[in-house]
């Protein structure tokens, strides 16, 4: 049964999360994670500064499936099957230590699989005290006034054939990315409910919504679903690429990328569960990950009462909304992914308003029994200005624009945008102003001695326009007045 248990699919990384937890249960409010490496000889140890446990405690706590999952638990136990202990360090290692100095001082227990296996005919043999290996440190140990050692030796899973101690560092990367994400509203703010510190570095939280960033486009208030006590979920749309920095960027895309976290981040009792999914919402099969929607993140949390009806697993890494609130949770993502989708595409910027005056744009969507396809809008002003001087030639040039319209790069700019991880540059993006202003000029001037507007209604016009809305600054220089030159041109 135990060497069925190893393959439950823990990674590394998620194990040692499940180890936590029972630290955080034990109200520690410090964890140290120590990797050494030596080889086949190699080892981990999780030390914490909880309560401890007596004797009595921690015979229970070795022995699988001590406690009925269907128990009532504290708010803040985020146990709930009786094994993470033992399943998450079995999927790591043959050989489990856990030494722990509660009230009645140091004790000491740890299974053995390879014992185990000698002795099968002998019954489960649970021993007694370190193996000589780790008697120093198990010594050591007890002389501080609480806490627990988790020590994982033998370990069989981590350092395979091949395995080099490159590979042990790149380990130990992963866990510190995957621990600052799950444990990130522990570990945040000036006075944290937890420290978390590998070979004596703290690890800094990771929040997947940058919450307080003054470039995020929308951030709904908490809500909760009618008649469900203890569920709430936040809605957030994170800025896009061009108003974050490199290292804002680098960070905020997380352990997996940016579409791989897109989605719900589902919490119970604030520790993370779920990192980035659609939870099987939308229509048909559900929906996807995919770039148009990946700024989209939503924080969803349960209390562990609900366990069952999430149908969370002994892993700790998947849940299932119960069927009473699935429209209310996809009503809330599909607004979500709206706005997130309109984020993406306008690259974070919101259309300026003017008057109440929505800006007008220059391309526009629309829905056939076809399918969707993309049409100039004739009365931008770029565009009325070059029809209406057109006179004779205005045939010509509604021919052109229509062959423009009918070969729109629609796949290329899908396919170009799927692999680059990003929006093609529009709007002058990445262009000096003074390209900028060479347009806006001849548009002003025409408006100005050709369509006989004041100077002021021009520039209120253009800001108006797209892409000129964000070019605020240059429009307001356009002089009242032309020299004989501009006049000329």
């Amino acid at each position: 049964m135990i060497e069925a248990l190893r393959g439950l699919g823990y990674s590394t990384a998620t194990a040692l999360a499940d180890i936590i937890d029972n630290s955080i249960a034990a109200n520690a409010t410090s964890v140290d994670l120590t990797f050494v490496w030596n080889g086949r000889q190699s080892s981990v140890r999780i030390q914490d500064d909880g309560h401890g446990m007596t004797a009595a405690e921690l015979d229970s706590a070795m022995r699988l499936g001590e406690k009925n999952p269907l128990d009532r638990r504290a708010e803040s136990d985020l146990g709930r099957f009786g094994l993470g202990l033992k399943t998450a360090s079995f999927s790591q290692c043959r050989r489990l230590t856990v030494a722990t100095v509660g009230a009645d001082g140091l004790q000491c227990l740890r299974w053995d699989l390879d014992v185990l296996a000698a002795s099968r005919d002998d019954g489960w043999r649970l021993l007694e005290g370190p193996d000589d290996s780790a008697a120093a440190l198990v010594s050591d140990f007890g002389t501080h006034g609480k806490g627990t050692l988790v020590l994982w030796e033998v370990l069989d899973r981590i350092v395979t054939d091949g395995f080099k101690e490159q590979d042990f560092l790149n380990l130990i990367d992963q866990v510190e990315r995957h621990l600052a994400m799950v444990f990130h509203r522990y570990l945040e703010g000036p006075r944290p409910l937890l420290r978390l510190r590998i070979g004596g570095k703290a690890i800094a939280p990771w929040d997947p919504f940058l919450n307080g960033h003054p470039a995020k486009p929308w951030h709904s208030p908490p809500a909760s679903p009618p008649g469900m006590r203890g569920v709430e979920v936040e809605c957030h749309v994170l800025p896009h690429k061009d108003r974050l920095s490199a290292k804002e960027y680098e960070s905020a895309q997380g352990p997996d990328g940016w579409t791989a976290q897109q989605g719900f981040y589902v919490y119970r009792n604030r520790r993370l569960l779920v990192a980035g999914s659609w939870l099987g919402l939308g229509q048909g099969r559900g929906w996807t990950k995919d770039e148009a929607h990946r700024l989209a993140r939503i924080r969803l949390d349960i209390p562990n009462s609900a366990d069952e009806a999430w149908k969370i697993d002994i892993r700790k890494s998947t849940a299932r909304p119960p069927v009473e609130i699935r429209a209310w949770l996809a009503k809330l993502a599909d607004d979500t992914r709206a706005r997130a989708r309109r984020a993406f595409a306008m690259r974070g910027q919101t259309p300026r308003t003017r008057n109440g005056e929505e800006v007008s744009q220059v391309w526009h969507s629309q829905q056939f029994s076809g399918g969707m396809r993309y049409r100039i809008d004739q009365t931008h002003p770029a565009v009325r200005a070059v029809l209406d001087d057109a006179k004779g030639l205005a045939p010509q040039v509604l021919a052109m624009l229509r062959v423009i319209e009918e070969t729109v790069p629609v796949q290329r700019i899908w396919i170009d945008t799927a692999e680059q991880r990003e929006t093609p540059r529009t709007g002058f993006a990445g262009e000096p102003p003074a390209a900028v202003m060479d347009v806006l000029k001849v548009m002003y001037r025409n408006m100005v001695r050709f369509k006989g507007m004041s100077p002021a209604v021009a520039r209120s016009k253009l800001l108006l326009a797209e892409p000129f809305q964000n070019y605020p600054e240059l429009v307001a220089t356009l002089p009242d007045d032309f020299t004989e030159q501009e006049a000329k041109q």
